[in-house]
């Protein structure tokens, strides 16, 4: 059993769904955890008092109201990549630690967002939409192939070396832009400067987390650079995209086709009342899907699987 130095075994407060993989792992060494997916921020605030460890994924933000009443808290862990919906620099002024998983769903961001690609370069819902209506266009509905064209990554961690991984074999150029990392070409990427990415890409895809640098990073401004039209990708996080500013850029032919598996405002009835989400809805050249390219049926148990790995490696060294 991993237990603390007064054999107190760990207090562990679950807020949200989790594969079962991570409870087994848990009680395999002793520790039990209070699993409570229904919960409400609410009722959370009421019993965080008597945790030392809080299991999130998205249901709410972890923020000061969180870590006035958590007093004994030493540990979070977010069933997921990003950690936008935790306040990261009250957590280290707590001394509380942060784990997240973002090796246990890099996979399926990547190969979702390919699918995106190539579905957008094909034409493949609007042509699968056109033959279910009786019509069959086949010169209007020629494709573009993916081989020979350069592919940009803004980012390259977890998910950004995933997707080179998974891009290898189309033949193409991957290059990457990464601010805060230098020194990181390797088999899969050429490490460029943001200067070089403007003047080659084809083909943009974001794999950068949410911060207050990078809210609203992709703009008209920021799109006024590239010299060529791209496709556009963004599986990261909404808010780091001006969304009328790409639906101006389709508009104007600098981007030729756009995939968002997340927006800056997610879930209905709130996305039904932004005047953007008509314009994408009825353009042709957008692809959407619900915040899932990181849910898969796999991810969901290896998400789980890395966190655990991780909580009890940090448990066993307190």
């Amino acid at each position: 059993m991993v237990e603390k130095e007064n054999s107190s075994p760990w207090k562990i407060l679950i807020v949200d769904d989790i594969h079962g993989v991570f409870l087994d792992k848990l009680e395999s060494i002793g520790l039990r955890c209070d699993y409570r997916p229904e919960i409400t921020r609410s009722e959370a605030l009421e019993i965080l008092s008597d945790y030392e460890v809080l299991i999130i994924r998205s249901k709410f933000r972890v923020d000061e109201a969180i870590f006035d009443v958590a007093s004994k808290l030493k540990c979070i862990g977010r069933a997921g990549a990003g950690m936008d919906n935790i306040d990261e620099q009250l957590a280290e002024k707590k001394g509380v630690r942060l784990l997240n998983a973002p090796e246990g769903n890099r996979d399926a961001v990547a190969e979702h967002l390919i699918g995106m690609l190539l579905a957008l370069m094909n034409n493949l819902i609007r042509g699968n939409s056109q033959i279910r209506q009786g019509q069959w266009l086949r010169e209007q509905n020629r494709g573009l192939e993916l081989g020979g064209r350069t592919v940009a990554l803004i980012g390259y961690g977890n998910n950004g070396q995933a997707m080179a991984r998974k891009l290898s074999g189309f033949g193409v150029k991957i290059i990457a832009y990464d601010k805060y990392k230098t020194g990181f070409s390797d088999a899969y990427v050429e490490e460029v400067s943001m200067e070089q990415v403007v003047k080659q890409a084809d083909v943009l895809s974001l794999h950068i987390p949410l911060t207050q640098e990078t809210h609203n990073l992709v703009n008209e401004e920021y799109l006024r650079h590239f010299r060529k039209p791209i496709f556009f990708l963004n599986g990261a996080r909404g808010e780091i995209v001006d969304v009328n500013a790409i639906l101006k850029g389709i508009e104007e032919e600098k981007v030729s086709g756009a995939a968002f598996d997340v927006l800056p405002i997610e879930k209905f009835p709130a996305l039904s009342q932004n005047d953007w989400y008509e314009k994408l809805k009825v353009n042709e050249k957008v692809l959407l899907s619900p915040h899932v390219a990181g849910w898969s049926v796999e991810s969901y148990h290896k998400i789980a699987t890395v966190l655990a790995d991780k909580l009890v490696d940090f448990l066993s060294n307190k």
